[in-house]
């Protein structure tokens, strides 16, 4: 037995972090399925406006060592996390996301959307925008539904929140070649938002990483692949952790 899966009576302690408009309900295949390895916490992102307040609020609910799941926006308060206290992190997962700032097209796009809820009324997730979220296959399934019941569930003025962090979010990419724990990296091969390369450049960037690519899926594994994203992170879980933290000057 390890020391992390010690000190939480044979399961290790796994902080889950959700994405934009995603409450734990993308995680919770993932939970249920991991909970008799793991003893699984959904983070709650949808209070803060600032991604530095969004991982001190889950550091101060975390256990003490904790391996670390992080989907898109989560990714963003994960290498935030591992800034603040890089010692508590026994391992990462990284999901569709991003070590990069955004470009100026994005943030404007970014911006142009608050702007538009701020005179309008918060529509949740659109016909238009849902194929940017999962894959043409999932446009007319339960994920689907799910994708908006759960915007509907986080609401107008969270969304506004959690845009406002993520236009303020630092570049992490100057972190990546110190992160030193077991490192798994994943994304949907037709996800949009933060395609491949994205995911590649943090694969790149994190020696020791390993990089898995979902067929036929989106930007939302974790709903959309549930039961590979369950295993992705079965066997990450079972790896046997190096000592928790990062290297070098970067934090």
């Amino acid at each position: 037995m390890n020391a992390e899966a010690a000190r939480r009576g044979n399961k290790i302690a796994l902080v889950l972090l959700p994405g934009l408009l995603c409450d734990a309900q993308v995680w919770q295949h993932q939970a249920t399925a991991l909970s008799d390895i793991s003893d699984p916490c959904i983070a709650d992102l949808t209070l803060d406006d600032a991604i530095q307040d969004m991982a001190e609020r889950t550091l101060a609910l975390a256990p003490p060592i904790f391996a670390l799941a992080a989907l898109s926006m989560g990714g963003y308060v994960a290498f935030e996390m591992l800034r603040q206290a890089p010692e508590r992190v026994s391992r990462l997962a990284l999901f569709d996301t991003s070590a990069a700032p955004d470009d100026p097209a994005r943030a404007a796009q970014r911006r142009a959307g608050m702007d538009s809820l701020r005179h309008g009324k918060f529509v949740g997730v659109t016909k238009r925008l849902l194929p940017q979220l999962i894959h043409s296959s999932q446009l007319n399934s339960p994920v689907a539904d799910e994708v908006r019941a759960m915007a509907a569930r986080v609401g107008g003025a969270a969304f506004l929140r959690q845009q406002t962090a993520i236009l303020g979010r630092p570049d992490s990419r100057p972190l990546l070649a110190g992160v030193t724990v077991p490192t798994l990296i994943g994304v949907g091969d037709s996800d949009l938002l933060t395609p491949p390369a994205a995911a590649r450049e943090i694969h790149l960037g994190i020696a020791h990483s390993s990089l898995y690519v979902f067929p036929n899926c989106g930007h939302l594994p974790a709903l959309e692949a549930p039961g590979e994203t369950s295993r992705l992170l079965r066997n990450w879980l079972r790896s046997e952790p190096v000592h928790a933290g990062i290297r070098g000057d970067n934090h």
